[in-house]
């Protein structure tokens, strides 16, 4: 038995770990609602969940509020004349949309300059009616493989669901790019970066995207540790060495052999503590408080800290030889301010997630509501605008959240306010006073310093040689 089903397109999302049919959930997108019912039978038992759709244009609301693996998405809508390019549109909004899933195009018609067009604009299979169920499904359950198995670009940083790391815009593919060279090395990886804007993420990538990666992973809040526990719980102790240890204990570092290890806020440890640090880093051995006798390990370090690094080579504050050993390559995350367009693509993937954990299935944000995020600072990153978005679900009275439902952290509005309160209320050095931090904003890129303060290059030259800036 066959089905003739007008072309789908394939997009997988968990491209890191889906690597069976059976975990999937696809979306059957076809204004035949004969061949939406018959293939929702067929591959119910095959699928984790079947979704179907009649109408393409609810496909944007349905992928908000739901996780999809693969779009079915017919060629062929609502037109005299089925050219296929009613398919081909779809295919391109659903990519513009940011769906990061797989996409199986169905078509009626054996041409191969269709198949063409729609692999070159991302679809990942193509198969023409009428088909087998087996073959089919077959098809389906190769493409899922095929994603699974694929080598890992920049971009497959962001489309991990659990790690939720989501950028579209110029930093985060400059960051992706910059991953996928450091990520397959042994290379020691300092992560710097404000608080909030998903450095741990960021390690937890690198992790799934080297060598290690069917190794352990184990995280350490550094910065968390008291002078007392940092040698006990970094590099373990023998049973008496002090006098709660009442058995020997492997330490942290030791847990992580033969995998990576990722020291968050690394900058908040002393002197002393960096100094042990080292010397472990330096022998590749640590050893155990109350033992004499050194246990070789081996280990990928990650770091990451909040701190400048101008702040961390002040000796007085970070020991320099130890910068070295855990800089081999350095990766400053972007700020989410200087995200752009990101903001909103976040603020959607966080809404799906609270909406459904809060059963609120049909939000969707307004215009207005994403002009504000847009126009915020977001002193508190990506984690100030998780938390907005989970407020603004759970105060929801409507379907559409507005700007007035998008309420910002007070702790954080206080500190950017007070932040920004002017010391004077002269023309001439407010100005000056607000190109320099604009400059310093963009690390003096003249471009962006110019294109933010709303004048031209020559209009920002003429104010910096007035300024002596």
């Amino acid at each position: 038995m066959s089905y003739y089903l007008s072309v789908v397109a394939i997009f997988v999302v968990n491209s890191f770990n889906l690597m069976n049919i059976k975990q999937a959930n696809i979306l059957i997108v076809d204004d035949n609602k004969d061949i939406l019912t018959a293939v929702r039978l067929l591959l119910k038992n095959t699928f984790n969940s079947v979704t179907i759709e009649s109408n393409p244009e609810n496909m944007r609301k349905l992928l908000a509020e739901n996780s999809f693996d693969i779009i079915l998405l017919d060629m062929n809508f609502n037109s005299t004349f089925n050219t296929g390019n009613e398919g081909l549109y779809w295919l391109a909004q659903v990519k513009e949309w940011g769906f990061k899933g797989a996409v199986v195009m169905i078509t009626a018609y054996a041409d191969i300059d269709l198949a063409i067009k729609c692999l070159k604009q991302g679809a990942a299979d193509f198969i023409i009616k009428p088909w087998h169920n087996d073959n089919l499904i077959q098809s389906l359950k190769e493409v899922i493989e095929k994603k699974g198995n694929s080598e890992q670009k920049p971009s497959a940083a962001k489309r991990g669901n659990e790690s939720a790391i989501i950028g579209e815009s110029d930093a985060m593919q400059h960051l992706f790019h910059k991953l996928s060279k450091v990520a397959p090395t042994d290379a020691n990886i300092l992560l710097l970066g404000e608080n909030g804007t998903g450095k741990d993420l960021i390690a937890q990538a690198i992790f799934r995207q080297s060598l290690r990666t069917d190794k352990p992973f184990v995280k350490v809040d550094a910065g968390a540790l008291t002078e007392t526990l940092f040698e006990s719980e970094l590099f373990g102790h023998k049973k008496g060495a002090f006098t709660d240890a009442r058995e020997d204990r492997k330490g942290l570092i030791e847990a992580a052999d033969g995998g990576t290890l990722f020291l968050d806020e690394i900058g908040n440890i002393n002197l002393q503590q960096q100094a042990k640090l080292l010397t472990v880093l330096q022998n590749r051995q640590v050893t155990r408080l109350g033992s004499n006798a050194p246990i070789d390990v081996d280990i990928r370090l990650i770091t990451a800290t909040n701190v400048p690094i101008s702040e961390l080579a002040d000796e007085r504050r970070f020991r320099k030889d130890l910068i070295y050993r855990i800089n081999t390559v350095e990766i400053t995350v972007p700020p989410l301010r200087e995200r752009g367009k990101d903001i909103v693509l976040i603020a959607e993937h966080f809404l799906a997630i609270y909406a459904k954990k809060y059963f609120k299935t049909q939000l969707m944000l307004s215009e207005s509501a994403k002009t504000k995020l847009l126009a915020y600072s977001f002193p508190g990153n990506v984690r100030e605008l998780q938390y907005a978005i989970e407020r603004a679900v759970i105060m929801a009275d409507s379907g559409t959240l507005s700007a007035n439902d998008v309420v910002f952290s007070p702790l954080e509005q206080t500190k950017e306010e007070v932040a920004n309160i002017p010391t004077t209320y002269n023309l001439e050095d407010l100005e000056r006073s607000t190109i320099e931090q604009v400059i310093d904003k963009h690390n003096g890129n003249i471009s962006r310093a110019a294109k933010e303060l709303g004048l031209t290059r020559a209009a920002l030259y003429r104010r910096l040689n007035k300024y002596d800036i």
